[in-house]
């Protein structure tokens, strides 16, 4: 059976591509849904938004999509393998934001 990321729409691989996103994070409610996508995808969610705005503005797939950013980065990962993955764990942009 063939499963889709729901962000990217690439085909989702078992093994270290994929991981599970919290839709609103852990450290705000705690036992919600979460969905399958690719390491490198919930690594670029994280790299953009705080788990405040996750919880607030960005608790969907869709409205994940609406941002430039996400939008940008899918527009680039959908023309990667499956099984890609950065090996970095964070982009510099989140280290920006915590100063």
């Amino acid at each position: 059976m063939l499963i889709i990321c729901p962000l990217c729409n690439r085909e989702l691989i078992p093994g270290p591509s994929i991981d599970e996103h919290h839709l609103i994070p852990r450290s705000k409610l705690k036992n919600n849904n979460t969905v399958t996508i690719h390491t490198i995808c919930h690594q670029k969610i994280h790299s953009i938004f705080t788990e405040s705005e996750l919880a607030r503005s960005y608790n969907t797939i869709e409205l994940l999509l609406t941002h430039p950013e996400i939008q940008k980065f899918v527009n680039w990962v959908k023309k990667r393998d499956p099984e890609y993955h950065d090996s970095s764990k964070f982009h510099s942009s989140r280290r920006r934001k915590k100063r």
